[in-house]
C-alpha cells in the first residue's frame, strides 16, 4: 500500500514543452547577452583569493562577537575592503582586509594595526594569512582552466556516448548555465572566491547531469518510435522525466535554502550560487538543451515517410509502436 502525501504532477502529464521553444530559446540568448554585458560593465567582486590581501582569524573570549563593533572599528584604520564575517559558533570572527600597497611588509603592518585597534583582552588571534597577487593570479587561472577543462571533458564524454548533436546541445546548455551564474556575481557584487569557482563546477556537474538524463530518454524515445516528429518526441522524453526532475530540483533547493539561511555569511556566496544554478540548470535541461536538438536536425521536423496524427497522438500517450519498428 502506498500513500501519495504529495502529488505535484499528474501520472502522464503531457505538456507541449516544445511548443515554448519560439520564444524560450530567444529569451535565453537575451539573458545570455545581458549578463556578459553586465560581466563587462560591473566586473565581479573578487574576493581576497583572487585580490589578494590579509586574513585574519580572532575568537571572543568574552562571550558573543560583537561583528558590528569590528566593522566600525577596522573601517576607522582606512584599509579600503575590509570584510568582518561571523562563522563557526558566535564567538568566531572572519577579518578580510584587501590587498594595501607596499608589498609584504605593508601586509604585515595592517595585521600589527589590527591588533593595535582591537587589543589583546578578551580577544584570541589564532591566524594571520597573506595572499599575495602573484598566489592570486596563479588562483584565477587555475580556476578558469578548471572550468574549461570540465567543458571540454564534457564535449568528449557526450560525443562518445549519444551522437555530436547531443553533445552540441549538453555544451550550450552548461555554458548557458555558467554565463547566467557570472551575470548573478555581478549584478548583486556577491564575493566572487575559490568557493565560487567550487559552486560553478558543482552547476556544471548538476546541469550536466539533468541534461543526461533527459538525452537519455531521448535517445531511447529514437529509436522506438520510428517515425515521431521531433517536437512530439521531446515532449514525450521530458514529460516522462519531468517527476524525477522536479523531486530532484526541490529536495536540492530545500538543503541549499537551509543552507543559506543558517550557514553564516562564509558560505553565502556559494550556496547562492548553487540555488541560482538548480533553477537555471533546471530550465535549460528543458527549454535550452531541447529546442537545441531540433535546431541542430537530430531529426527531421517531416520525416521523408511523413507521419500521421495517429502517430504523434501515439507517441503523447507513451505507447510504443509494434513491429520491426518497434524491436529495432
Amino acid at each position: 500500500m502506498s500513500f501519495a502525501l504529495i502529488k505535484l504532477l499528474p501520472a502522464e502529464p503531457k505538456i507541449r514543452f516544445m511548443a515554448f521553444r519560439n520564444w524560450a530559446f530567444p529569451f535565453s540568448i537575451v539573458m545570455m547577452v545581458v549578463s556578459l554585458g553586465l560581466f563587462g560593465a560591473l566586473g565581479l567582486n573578487l574576493g581576497i583569493d583572487f585580490r589578494g590581501g590579509t586574513v585574519i582569524e580572532i575568537r571572543t573570549t568574552d562571550g558573543p562577537a560583537d561583528i558590528a563593533g569590528i566593522r566600525t572599528q577596522l573601517n576607522q584604520l582606512q584599509f579600503g575592503d575590509v570584510e568582518v564575517q561571523s562563522f563557526g559558533n558566535e564567538t568566531d570572527v572572519l577579518i578580510r582586509v584587501q590587498q594595501q600597497p607596499g608589498g609584504d611588509r605593508a601586509q604585515q603592518a595592517v595585521v600589527e594595526r589590527v591588533r593595535a585597534e582591537l587589543g589583546e583582552t578578551a580577544i584570541e588571534y589564532r591566524r594571520f594569512e597573506v595572499v599575495g597577487p602573484r598566489v592570486s593570479g596563479e588562483l584565477a587561472i587555475a580556476g578558469i582552466t578548471a572550468v574549461v577543462a570540465a567543458l571540454g571533458a564534457i564535449l568528449i564524454y557526450i560525443w562518445v556516448r549519444f551522437e555530436w548533436q547531443f553533445a552540441v546541445g549538453a555544451i550550450i546548455a552548461t555554458v548557458h548555465d555558467v554565463i547566467l551564474t557570472l551575470g548573478l556575481f555581478a549584478v548583486t557584487g556577491l564575493d566572487f572566491n575559490l568557493s565560487s569557482i567550487a559552486a560553478i563546477l558543482t552547476i556544471v556537474g548538476y546541469s550536466l547531469n539533468d541534461t543526461v538524463v533527459v538525452y537519455d530518454r531521448v535517445r531511447e524515445n529514437l529509436r522506438r518510435y520510428k517515425r515521431m516528429l521531433i517536437d512530439d518526441l521531446l515532449n514525450l522524453s521530458v514529460n516522462s522525466m519531468l517527476s524525477r526532475t522536479i523531486m530532484t530540483s526541490v529536495t536540492t533547493l530545500i538543503a541549499l535554502g537551509s543552507l543559506f539561511l543558517f550557514g553564516g555569511e562564509i558560505i553565502r556566496s556559494f550556496t547562492a550560487a548553487m540555488i541560482w544554478g538548480v533553477l537555471v540548470g533546471t530550465y535549460s535541461s528543458i527549454f535550452v538543451a531541447g529546442p537545441v536538438l531540433v535546431y541542430l536536425k537530430l531529426r527531421p521536423a517531416k520525416p521523408a515517410g511523413g507521419a500521421s496524427a495517429d502517430d504523434a497522438d501515439s507517441g503523447d500517450s507513451g505507447e510504443a509502436e509494434t513491429g520491426d519498428e518497434a524491436k529495432a
